[in-house]
């Protein structure tokens, strides 16, 4: 499948700032699951300096440095991308220990995988969770997956917060309600209650749902050894195939986030706005 994606954001500022260092994480991922055709992206002011690098989590992340003030900062992604992946499902666990949860890894692996299994504190509540939803899958891995996107959706009210970061996976049980990057952080947290190696994915998500407007999405994903790492979407209850495009992806949120910096002006506030398409097929070619 081809999508088409255009995502503008900007940030207007009430007095003349400097702006610091940023990074941006909005090209799209290339791997087993998706192929970028094209991808651009503009900034304006135009940066003095513009790097490119791959993170130490392999997302590709461009590092912009700034001269002089300005009152607005202005950031166009724009790219076509192919997404391979029809069959979420297709592959065979390859080690015996991951097959059940608890889940464990092979040694080498473990260590690989140690800042993905890394608990949060004071998530009590998350675990007990992670430990009903093993029973009732029989114990088995890949049921417990697909059962806990499915039961968080079923389970938690889908809500729009613009901006902010996630909130504690423990509120959002308590609350039943979240933005999608606060059931990915429920999801994320479940999974290592049970020994998963799991992170946090920001991207896009070609839905049929109509609605005035479109947002970043994010979901999770997890490492099953075999299949590499799998996508779960909690905010639709379903394993992650070809309508979605992953962007940037990591053991904690912020490391994710698509857009970081900071101004410096005095006294000064800013307010952000952002408009999104996702087209399915050539350019041209609508949902």
């Amino acid at each position: 499948m081809i999508l088409r994606v255009v995502h503008t954001t900007s940030y207007t500022y009430s007095a003349p700032v400097f702006l610091e260092p940023h990074s941006f994480r909005l090209h799209p991922r290339s791997d087993g699951y998706q192929r970028p055709v094209r991808a651009h992206l503009q900034v304006d002011p135009r940066p003095g300096v513009c790097t490119a690098c791959l993170d130490a989590e392999g997302n590709q992340v461009f590092h912009a440095w700034f001269d002089g003030k300005t009152t607005r900062l202005g950031v166009r992604s724009e790219f076509e991308v192919e997404t391979l992946r029809v069959n979420p499902f297709d592959y065979i666990v390859t080690e015996a220990s991951a097959c059940r949860v608890p889940a464990e890894y092979s040694r080498g692996l473990s260590a690989l995988l140690s800042p993905y299994c890394a608990v949060a504190p004071a998530c009590g509540a998350v675990a007990e969770l992670a430990r009903t939803l093993a029973r009732e899958s029989g114990g088995e891995t890949l049921a417990f997956l697909s059962l806990l996107a499915r039961r968080i959706f079923e389970t938690t009210e889908r809500v729009v917060r613009e901006d902010g970061g996630p909130l504690p996976a423990e509120e959002t049980l308590r609350t039943r309600q979240g933005a999608c990057r606060d059931l990915a952080v429920l999801y994320v947290e479940s999974c290592r209650a049970m020994g998963l190696a799991a992170r946090f994915v920001s991207g896009y998500h070609a839905s049929r749902e109509t609605r005035d407007r479109r947002f970043m999405h994010a979901w999770a994903e997890v490492y099953v050894p075999g299949g590499g790492w799998r996508g779960y979407d909690p905010s639709w209850g379903l394993a992650v195939s070809d309508r979605h495009v992953a962007v940037a992806a990591s053991a904690a949120s912020h490391g994710a986030a698509p857009v970081s910096g900071i101004f410096r002006g005095d006294g000064a506030t800013s307010r952000m706005a952002a408009e999104l398409t996702i087209q399915i097929g050539p350019p041209g070619a609508g949902e």
